[in-house]
């Protein structure tokens, strides 16, 4: 099952794709009551509704989708240099972090509003000089996760989307961290959709591109992270309470800007395109402003 915000005649609304992703049922015509994903995640906690036959559709032609999840109850959490292979280039980049470690980095990247498919990104040129896109696979908690083991994960995972991680790498060597390198306005495009956990389990294996202007910069497999999903959320709520609606980005395989030789590097300008793909989830577009 597939999830998405929408925005028809001015109104926000959430639903599901029908069977011929042509569609969209809204919520009411499932019987429930949510406005926004994260009400509809409260409203289900971690169950799926029943489509009844004969429900009113709303065709995708005929409407805008907004992000995935527009507004997260809270930052996102994020992890860092969770491909062997991103690893290694942002080793040989000399970027902030020594990754010679045997534990997962964690990190937050705030958000006011995460960016729609197709819509602008907000380049901060004036700020940034070294614009850098990061294909992710982004995972939804579907209730309120605490001391949950690695083999009961999946019953918290309300399911997956695409996140572009883009990056201001200049913040980020400047001051020593990733928090404000990658917490600007627009920096967080999310969708176009979020896949259900029953359809693709607790640790998916799903190729993963990115390409800018058409050119293939990333390819890589879910399968290749160093951390799975499972261990991810054991490890975080033994600890923390990961509420309903937390989103958790789960790393970029190799092939950003950053990783390039400097002579070649490709850094994000004005006009570009940037499409990140993951197998089974959808396309995700946008132009850089």
């Amino acid at each position: 099952m597939k999830f998405v915000t929408y925005i028809n005649d001015g109104e926000s609304g959430v639903g599901v794709l029908n069977a011929a992703e042509t569609s969209v049922i809204p919520a009411a015509e499932l019987g429930l009551e949510a406005k926004t994903m994260n009400e509809l995640i409260d409203e289900l906690r971690g169950g799926l509704p029943t489509v009844p036959a004969g429900v009113k559709e709303l065709a995708l032609s005929d409407i805008k989708l907004d992000a995935a999840i527009p507004e997260p109850k809270q930052d996102i959490i994020c992890l860092g240099l969770n491909y062997r292979d991103h690893a290694e280039e942002a080793t040989r980049a000399d970027a902030v972090f020594d990754v010679q470690r045997g534990d997962a980095v964690y990190f937050a990247k705030r958000l006011q509003r995460a960016v729609a498919p197709g819509g602008i990104i907000d380049g901060h040129f004036d700020i940034c000089d070294s614009l850098d896109y990061e294909v992710e696979l982004g995972v939804v908690i579907g209730k309120d996760a605490k001391n949950v083991k690695a083999a009961d994960a999946a019953e918290y995972i309300f399911g997956y989307t695409i996140i572009n991680d883009v990056s201001a790498r200049n913040l980020q060597t400047r001051h020593k961290q990733w928090y404000f390198g990658k917490s600007l306005d627009d920096f967080t495009p999310i969708g176009p959709c979020i896949v259900s956990a029953e359809k693709l389990g607790a640790m998916p294996e799903l190729d993963i591109r990115c390409y800018v202007n058409g050119e293939l910069r990333q390819n890589s497999n879910t399968r290749m992270m160093i951390f799975d999903i499972p261990y991810i959320i054991e490890e975080l709520s033994a600890g923390m309470t990961l509420k309903a609606g937390t989103v958790i980005a789960t790393g970029t395989p190799s092939g950003v800007a950053l990783g390039m030789e400097p002579s070649v590097r490709e850094y994000l300008k004005s006009g570009d395109v940037i499409r990140c793909e993951i197998e089974g989830i959808g396309v995700l577009e946008n132009a850089i402003g």
